[in-house]
C-alpha cells in the first residue's frame, strides 16, 4: 500500500503523477484496464473527488481513456515516453519542483500601471483598465533559474498592493479571489533576456532562455493572467508529442 501524498504540489497534480508512476511500475500496456476507483482510493489514501480530478488530468493528457460501463483503460499515448510535456498546465513552482528544484521566489518589483498593448489585447481589457505587474525571480541554491513577469487585471485583486505577500503562489492568490486559472494558451520562443533586465538585476550569466508567453483563463473562460516566463536554457528542457 502506498504512503499518503504529502508534498507541496496541488493534490490533483500529485495524484496524477503517482498514478502515471503506477502505470509504469506495473508495466501496464495500451488496452490494459486501470485499477478501479475503489482500489485507487484505498491505495493512495485519497477521496473519490480528488481521485476523479486526477483521472481527468490523465484523460486530458491522453494517458487513459474511458469506456462507459467498462472502466478506464491505458491509451496508446502512454507508450510514448516524454520527459516533460510542454502542454502540461501548472504553476511555475510546481513545474520547477517536478525538475527537482526547490525554488525560492524573489519579488523584484510590484506595481499598478496601464497595460502594454499586447497585454491589453491578450486579456481583452477595456480601454482604461489597469493591471498589476509582478516581476519575480526564481532561484535554486541562490542561482537564478527563472525570470517571470505576470500581469493581473486590477479589478480581480482590489486589495492594497502592500497588504499582499507576492512571494507565494499567484495561482493560489487568484483562487482566493475566485479566479484560479484552469487552462492557458501559450507561445514558445528561444530568446535572451531583455538587455535592461540583465543590467538592472545583474543577470549577465543567465544565458539563452526558453520564453513561454501565456494567457491564463479561469473556469469561466475569462483571461485572468498574462505571464512571461523565461526558463534558463541550461536548466530546463521540454518535450512534446504530436498526434
Amino acid at each position: 500500500m502506498d504512503e499518503p501524498i504529502r508534498d507541496s504540489r496541488t493534490l490533483a497534480i500529485q495524484l496524477r503523477d503517482r498514478i502515471a508512476e503506477l502505470i509504469r511500475a506495473e508495466g501496464l500496456k495500451p488496452g490494459d484496464k486501470l485499477p478501479t476507483e475503489a482500489q485507487l482510493t484505498q491505495r493512495f489514501h485519497i477521496s473519490r473527488p480528488a481521485l476523479r480530478e486526477a483521472l481527468k488530468l490523465l484523460e486530458q493528457d491522453d494517458i487513459i481513456y474511458v469506456e462507459h460501463g467498462r472502466g478506464r483503460f491505458i491509451s496508446a499515448m502512454s507508450a510514448v515516453q516524454v520527459d516533460r510535456p510542454i502542454t502540461v498546465f501548472e504553476s511555475v513552482t510546481d513545474m520547477a519542483q517536478h525538475y527537482g528544484y526547490k525554488p525560492v521566489n524573489k519579488v523584484l518589483s510590484i506595481s499598478e500601471e496601464d497595460p502594454p498593448a499586447v497585454v491589453s489585447e491578450k486579456m481583452c481589457l477595456e480601454a482604461k483598465a489597469r493591471v498589476i505587474r509582478i516581476e519575480r525571480l526564481r532561484l535554486h541554491d541562490e542561482e537564478p533559474i527563472l525570470y517571470c513577469i505576470d500581469y493581473v487585471p486590477r479589478t480581480i485583486i482590489p486589495a492594497k498592493l502592500y497588504d499582499i505577500d507576492w512571494s507565494g503562489s499567484l495561482l493560489n492568490l487568484l483562487e482566493q479571489h475566485r479566479h484560479r486559472p484552469r487552462m492557458s494558451a501559450a507561445t514558445v520562443s528561444s530568446v535572451m533576456l531583455p538587455d535592461d533586465v540583465v543590467e538592472r538585476h545583474d543577470l549577465r550569466d543567465f544565458g539563452p532562455a526558453l520564453l513561454i508567453a501565456e494567457t491564463c483563463f479561469d473556469a469561466a473562460g475569462k483571461p485572468v493572467n498574462y505571464a512571461l516566463d523565461y526558463h534558463r536554457g541550461s536548466h530546463f528542457t521540454f518535450s512534446l508529442v504530436r498526434k
